[in-house]
C-alpha cells in the first residue's frame, strides 16, 4: 500500500506552473518536487495547508491511498 501524491493533477486543472507553486507555498522547488514525486516521507501540516490554500482544494484532492501499491523501499 502506498500513499499517491497528485499534486501534478491539480497543477493541470489550475494550469499553474512548478515553480508558481513552490513560491506561492514558500518551498523550494527541489522539496516540491521530492513531495510531487512521491519521494517524501513526511509532510508537515502547515506545507500542506499551505498547498491546499493556493491551489483551491482539499487535502484529499492532493493525496490519496492506493492499497496493494508497493511503497518504494529506502536507498
Amino acid at each position: 500500500m502506498a500513499i499517491i501524491v497528485d499534486i501534478d493533477v491539480m497543477l493541470a486543472k489550475r494550469k499553474m506552473p512548478v515553480g508558481v507553486l513552490a513560491e506561492r507555498v514558500g518551498i523550494t522547488p527541489a522539496n516540491l518536487a521530492v513531495l510531487k514525486n512521491g519521494r517524501a516521507k513526511a509532510v508537515r501540516f502547515t506545507t500542506l495547508a499551505a498547498l491546499c490554500e493556493v491551489l483551491e482544494c482539499q487535502p484529499g484532492d492532493l493525496l490519496r491511498w492506493e492499497p496493494g501499491v508497493p511503497e518504494e523501499s529506502p536507498n
